[in-house]
């Protein structure tokens, strides 16, 4: 049984998972009265809620061992059952990039309409987007990017650059007014691409501030355990600072356990992705923990509606386009005990 109720599908794709309008989508726009017909008549036929042609969409999801890759599964699974024109052939959730390759190649061979891949490694796993793109299969690459962008026909997923910058940011308009401030910095697995991404956003947002100095920094590995035991180094190393971005709710978990034990209390923390957890304990207000920057799971069920409307020829309604956007970036925002009501219903376990 899921533990969140998802959004309406508009405020999914309008929303949550908001469209970098100027980069990403330009009007069309004719001085033929036929051509404005066209136009109407499309946008009426745009992706809605009323049912249409039957699709059968592939979706082939992370395993399910860490908090946002369980969400993932749960709102696609859940998403595509609000639809009675849609059936999900989900494979078993797979780490491992030749395992998941496999699963992927069956559903090629089942001949779905669509894929919805999240791949274990973007890079890996281009050639089987590749290859279901061109046995005519729309893939739908959610997140962790394919190496080509002949891979797939719509990429939607985060932003880690934005995470860092929406985080530094917060916590640099925190301490703006205060002298020689010190940061520290619980990052992810450092051998991925996103944990750079996220602490070069946080590292570009802190040059704004110059009163404020990151003073240390940690890589953990996304798992309570080891937030508990590179926080604890942290509190270790610097006997004093002002606050702490830690990247992933998760390993956020074992940070507070750490800073419980250390008895700290003289900063304030910043997490990363919106687990419920975080969000209930920014709406109680007891602890460091004061704000946490979304990394919305979402994703995966705006993913489903994707699938969806190229499955059955359609584009996003409230647009002026006729195709599905080439790519969607959703928004980082940050979630503070004055707006965490409004995001609570996308909080994961």
């Amino acid at each position: 049984m899921s533990t969140f109720s998802l959004p309406s599908r508009r405020g999914l794709l309008f929303g949550t998972a908001a469209v970098s309008a100027g980069a990403l989508l330009t009007g069309c726009t004719s001085n033929e009265n036929n051509d404005a017909e066209d136009t109407d008549a499309r946008r009426a036929d745009a992706a809605d809620d009323a049912p249409g042609k039957p699709v059968t969409i592939g979706f082939a999801g992370p395993q399910a061992d860490h908090g946002w890759l369980n969400a993932i599964n749960e709102m696609a699974t859940e998403r595509a059952g609000t639809y009675s024109d849609v059936t999900l052939e989900a494979t078993e959730g797979s780490n491992d990039t030749a395992q998941q390759i496999g699963q992927i190649e069956t559903l090629i061979n089942k001949k779905v309409d669509v894929l919805v891949v999240l791949p274990a490694d973007g890079k890996a796993l281009t050639q089987v987007g590749l290859k279901a793109m061109d046995a005519g299969i729309p893939v739908v690459n959610l997140d962790r990017i394919f190496a080509s962008p002949q891979a797939y026909r719509c990429w939607i997923g985060g932003d880690n650059y934005g995470m860092g910058l929406n985080a530094g940011r917060y916590i640099g308009e925190r301490l703006k007014d205060k002298e020689n401030a010190k940061v520290v910095e619980l990052a992810g697995l450092d051998n991925l691409e996103l944990t750079r991404q996220r602490t070069q956003g946080f590292d570009d947002a802190l040059k704004n501030y110059p009163n404020i100095e990151k003073v240390a920094r940690q890589a953990a590995e996304f798992t309570v355990e080891s937030g508990q035991a590179k926080m604890a180094q942290l509190l270790r190393a610097v006997p004093e600072f002002d606050a702490l971005w830690n990247h992933d709710d998760d390993q956020g978990v074992g940070a507070e356990r750490a800073i419980q034990q250390a008895g700290r209390d003289e900063f304030f923390m910043v997490g990363g992705a919106g687990s419920k957890h975080a969000m209930d304990a920014i709406k109680a207000d007891d602890t460091v923990l004061k704000a946490t920057v979304l990394y919305p799971p979402t994703m995966a069920a705006s993913a489903i509606d994707l699938a969806r409307a190229l499955g059955q020829g359609k584009g996003i309604g409230g647009l002026a386009e006729f195709e599905i956007p080439a790519s969607l970036t959703l928004y980082s925002a940050v979630v503070t005990k004055d707006n965490v009501e409004q995001y609570l219903p996308t909080g994961f376990r």
